[in-house]
Formats: structure tokens, sequence, C-alpha cells
């Protein structure tokens, strides 16, 4: 009986310590699944943007199926657009209106809305240059607008499009999106990006391909090369290939490749193409990088050779979040050391309680079952 009784004591603790690690996996999981619904994306756009815009198309657009502006424009020519933006919410709102060139990000991918990106050098005409608009509109609950875009074309002639987007923001998305200490914030800012083209011919130019340079440098933090090169020609290059490989100078031993296929390219514009180190330190030296492009029949090849300094490799590998440095302590790791002792010293202690309080019971049941022994054996003495 009194067995039976210890047995039911350990197994309550172990069922007991099982529930509490599951309340804690069980709520880790809420919490982040409540986190990822806060941070989806609405399936209504209305409700995302806050907003609607519609647009009105010129006499001299290409094709009014289109869902952006596609013009055919002249030498010198001025001319207005005009975009309906509707509120159908019911309180105020502003909406934000940015104006930039088309460009190519490091992942292949033409932005219209991006004024981080440098302008190419065989971009002959800006397009933020050439349209001009209001920097924001305010909308009453209930409110529609007109609103009015201008465009002035170069007085010289060009061949080609001019590329670029407007860049339509509800204000104050960030207003309400507080910091926790010691954590991070993830936020989604929904916009409506309309593209702009502009051209003086309906001529279809082919695309060119120019090497720039090679160099160090990092994406996300971790060590990479970037093979840089430019679309010089004014029109669109699609469904790009680019392989890369990256060696030390003088030898054919590959230390890295990347190879992405699918990619385009806005017309005038560069592109810096990332291989990755695979969470290597960089070290410095002289390399080569062999990069191979194609799309459609047409190819480019080159083969550079470029220089990673001591001072570059140095300040890479400080920064790159994968590399554990030697100066540096791994709290990662010592926080997972801390934390297993702690649990072992737990588990540890919850045994010693149980088996002690096993062992008193134990004692206990002995006495109990060897004293009506005893006062029997006194009572046998007496009558003898």
């Amino acid at each position: 009986m009194k067995k039976n009784y210890v047995n039911r004591s350990i197994k309550n603790v172990f069922v007991t310590a099982l529930t509490i690690l599951f309340f804690c996996i069980a709520t880790t999981i809420a919490t982040v699944t409540t986190f990822a619904s806060t941070g989806s994306t609405e399936s209504d756009p209305i409700v995302s943007a806050g907003f609607t815009y519609t647009l009105e198309f010129p006499e001299n657009q290409f094709n009014e199926s289109l869902g952006y502006y596609q013009l055919l424009m002249n030498p010198g020519q001025k001319q207005e657009l005009t975009i309906i933006l509707s509120n159908p919410g019911t309180e105020s709102i502003t909406i934000e209106l940015a104006l930039n060139g088309a460009k190519t990000n490091k992942n292949g991918v033409i932005e219209y809305a991006n004024n981080e990106i440098d302008n190419d050098p065989s971009l002959a005409f800006a397009f933020e240059e050439l349209v001009t608009g209001p920097e924001s509109v305010e909308l009453a609950a209930g409110e529609t607008k007109s609103v009015k875009l201008a465009i002035t074309m170069p007085e010289t002639s060009f061949e080609g499009v001019i590329a670029g987007g407007l860049q339509l923001m509800k204000a104050g998305q960030t207003d309400d999106v507080g910091s926790e200490s010691g954590g991070s914030t993830v936020l989604n800012q929904y916009a409506y990006v309309v593209s702009i083209l502009l051209q003086e011919s309906e001529d279809i130019l082919t695309p060119d391909l120019q090497f720039n340079k090679a160099y160090a440098g990092q994406l996300n933090y971790r060590n990479s090369v970037y093979v840089n090169f430019s679309n010089v020609i004014a029109t669109y290059l699609n469904d790009l290939t680019v392989e890369a490989q990256v060696m030390k100078k003088g030898s054919n031993t590959v230390l890295y490749e990347t190879k992405k296929t699918s990619m385009r390219m806005a017309p005038s514009s560069f592109m810096d193409f990332p291989i990755s180190m695979n969470g290597e330190q960089m070290k410095a030296g002289t390399y080569t990088v062999h990069a191979l492009a194609t799309a459609g029949d047409q190819r480019w090849e080159w083969k550079e050779d470029f220089e990673i300094t001591e001072d570059e490799a140095q300040k890479y590998n400080e920064r790159d979040v994968g590399l554990t440095q030697e100066t540096g302590l791994h709290w990662g790791l010592i926080i997972g050391i801390v934390g297993g002792v702690i649990s072992l010293i737990i588990l540890v202690s919850i045994v010693l309680i149980v088996l002690r309080r096993k062992r008193s019971i134990q004692k206990v049941g002995r006495k109990k079952s060897t004293s009506p022994k005893k006062k029997n054996e006194h009572i046998k003495k007496k009558r003898l």
C-alpha cells in the first residue's frame, strides 16, 4: 500500500512537470500565431490601403486595358495626367505621393518606388525630373478628389523608354506601432504603385549589358561578393539568368558561386548581383570573378580581377551576424548552457525530494509493523 502511494507521488511529480512544459510550449505557439496573424496581409486591398484610385487614360495611351500608363509622347510635349482618389472610410486621411524612376534591385526585380538606388550613368533623362505632382493629398471621409501629374518631355528626342512610377500610400501607418525593449517589430505598410512609361516611338530596342566592377560587401549582414553590371539600353531586359563564380587569382578552384534565373532589369539601370560567401570569413587578397549572363539568344560573359583589402575584410567580418568573433562572447551559447544547468538542478532537486519522502514513508511503515509484535511478546511472558 505504501509502495503504491510512493509510486503515485512520483507519477504526480512527473505529470505536473510535463503539464508545466506543455503549457510553456502551448503559450509560445499561441504567441507566435497571434503575432503572425497580426502582421498578415488583409485580403481586401481597400481595407489594407485605406483608399482606392482610378486612372484616367489620355488619347495617347497605348492600351487602355493596361493597369498603368504607357504614353506615346513628342519632344518638348507637356501633358497632364489625372488620377481619381477616393476615401471610402469614415475618417479623414492623408495620402502621400512619391514619383521615382524605375530601378533594378539586388534580386533582379524592377522597383518603381525605391529612391535609395542611384541612377545609372547610361540614363539620359531622369523620370523624376520630367514628371511632377503634389507630395500629399487630404481626403475627408467619403471624399473623392482628382490629382494632377505634370509631364514635361525633354526638347531633344530619344530612343527607348523612360520608365518610372507613382507610389500612393496612406500616411501615418507607423504612428501607432510601438517597439518593445530588446525586441523587434514587423510592420506591414500598404501602398499602390502605378507604372508610368514614356516613349516617342513604338520601336523595340535590343538590351545590352555592360560589366562595371566586382567588389566585397554584405547582403543582410552576411559576407558576399557583388558583381555590378548595367543594362545600358533604354529598354526592359526580361528572363535574365546570371551564373557567377569567385576564385583566387591564378586558381581554378571555385570558392563561391551563385546562379539565379527569371530576373528582369529596368531600362538604363544597373544591378548589384550578390554572391554569398556561405557564412565564411572574408579574407584579404586578389580574386577573379567569372560571370555569365544570358537572356533569350543574347549572351554576355566577363572574367575580371578584384581586390579585397585587409580593412574591408576586418570590417565585414566584424559585422557578419553569422560569424562568432574570437574577441567576443557567444551569448547565445552561454544562455543555453546556464539554462541547461538550471534545468538539471531543478530536476535533481525534484528527484532528491521524492527519494527522501519515499525513505521517510518506509521508515514509518517499518516502525508501525514492529510495534504490535513486541507488545504481543510482552503479554506472552506475563502469561508464562
